[in-house]
């Protein structure tokens, strides 16, 4: 295509009567240089802008198409081509950056890479959680945008839609903004500010959940039960059941080594996937000790009281795992051992009998499997250990951590404030005092 042509003010006329001539050509305005109409050999035609990319005679000429005729007026296009070439006079480069802007990377490809950046830095659980909050929730909100076009009002959205599980939220939030900060600081993303930075969190509600020593003695009924005799279940009147066995065969029974993993979680206070992914090269029981070579806090060694050992002493070792899972067959027909994938089944139908479920009118009510941890260290607390001593048998590297169960440590406020309340109280003359132990209290009624 030459870059020579006819020079003549662009309006609707000029352009209404320009017509193919079966070769490229440019017509360019007389009075807006470097404003023009590109024609091509099949008939189509736009408007465009032609201009030197640095200063001086050798800078490489560079076109930027502004939109194709009939899609905006002359005039309009006019607009645009004085705003890109009073950009060019500022240092900009419009081809350059067009050309950027269609290579950059995607909000879905960003997240892509940065999971990958997690998931060889971070342990297994934070990359699922990461992964999760990203794939569930952003990716498809932003997923083919650009990510530098993602703005912090899309991100307020997105945080306002989620409104009703604000711990979900706030979460979402956290690992936009942990991403687009990895991003920036790796300089996948050109210098910008951070679109979740200046989102405000929702409050969250945080739920402490201890069982009290009637609601333990439940729950211990509840396993016994279900690892002898078995717990009977109804079918759900609200599914269509086929063929329901008849009501002395609705029982289900829980394996020994799902009943071992409920009392362990209480008895050592362990975390649900230190249990699930013992294995028996772990246990030490001759010195009663878990030996974990990775946990969420790094390398950890758990205490095993005598209750703990005793169940890990009485359960069958049957595979690798202490909790086994499903095996999984590998391509040359061997079974590989797994450990369990989590205690949902079991843990529902324990709780469900010992009462511990969620209440219509007390969602809040419903005990989950982290609670038996909450429970493990709020009768340690309770018992006056210190924060100091249940924080090391729960495994935590922040003081912090254990101060959520201060409060439980009571026994020092109680006897405060039952001796204030006990001079109140006679002070108000609503109790006598206590005598003294020298003096015999004389009868003031007659025989």
């Amino acid at each position: 295509m030459s870059e020579g042509g006819r020079t003549v003010k662009i309006t609707k006329r000029v352009v209404d009567a320009t017509k193919p001539n079966g070769t490229d050509f440019y017509v360019f305005d007389s009075e807006l240089i470097g404003f023009g109409l590109r024609v091509r050999a099949t008939g189509g035609m736009s408007y465009i802008v032609r201009y030197r990319a640095g200063s001086g005679k050798n800078a490489p000429v560079k076109r930027v198409t502004i939109a194709k005729v009939g899609k905006v007026t002359p005039d309009q296009a006019r607009d645009v081509a004085k705003d890109l070439l009073a950009s060019v006079v500022k240092g900009q480069d419009p081809s350059r950056d067009r050309a950027e802007e269609r290579g950059a990377i995607t909000f879905a490809n960003l997240a892509e890479s940065f999971l990958h950046h997690v998931e060889a830095l971070k342990k297994a659980n934070t990359h699922a959680q990461y992964a999760h909050m990203l794939n569930a929730y952003a990716v498809p909100e932003f997923g083919t945008r650009k990510a530098k076009a993602v703005t912090p009002s899309d991100i307020a959205a997105l945080h306002l839609s989620l409104k009703a599980k604000p711990t979900t939220a706030n979460r979402v939030r956290d690992v936009i903004s942990s991403m687009y900060g990895w991003a920036i600081r790796g300089k996948l993303l050109s210098k910008m500010e951070n679109p979740a930075a200046g989102i405000t969190k929702y409050r969250e509600a945080k739920r402490e959940r201890f069982l009290s020593s009637e609601e333990i003695l439940r729950l211990g009924s509840a396993i016994r039960e279900a690892e002898t005799v078995g717990i009977a279940w109804e079918p759900d009147p609200a599914k269509k059941t086929k063929h329901a066995p008849k009501a002395e065969n609705r029982v289900v029974k829980l394996d020994p080594a799902s009943a071992a993993a409920l009392r362990l979680f209480i008895l050592t206070g362990a975390r649900l996937r230190e249990i699930l992914h013992l294995t028996w090269d772990m246990v030490d029981l001759e010195r009663g000790l878990l030996l974990l070579p990775d946990s969420k806090t790094g390398q950890k060694t758990i205490i095993l009281n005598a209750p703990a050992q005793m169940v890990l002493s009485d359960l069958p070792r049957i595979d690798r795992y202490v909790i086994p899972g499903k095996p999984r067959a590998t391509k040359n027909g061997k079974k590989e051992s797994r450990p369990r994938s989590d205690l949902k089944r079991p843990w529902q139908m324990v709780r469900k009998r010992a009462g511990l479920a969620a209440q219509a009118d007390n969602p809040g009510f419903r005990v989950r499997i982290h609670d038996l941890r909450h429970t493990h260290a709020s009768i340690g607390v309770g018992a006056n250990l210190g924060l100091p001593i249940v924080g090391k048998l729960l495994g935590h590297t922040q003081a912090r951590t254990t101060e959520r169960y201060a409060h439980l440590e009571a026994d020092p406020l109680r006897k405060a404030s039952n001796a204030i309340g006990k001079r109140i109280a006679e002070a108000l003359g609503d109790t006598e005092p206590k005598p003294a132990e020298n003096v015999i209290q004389l009868r003031t009624d007659k025989a």
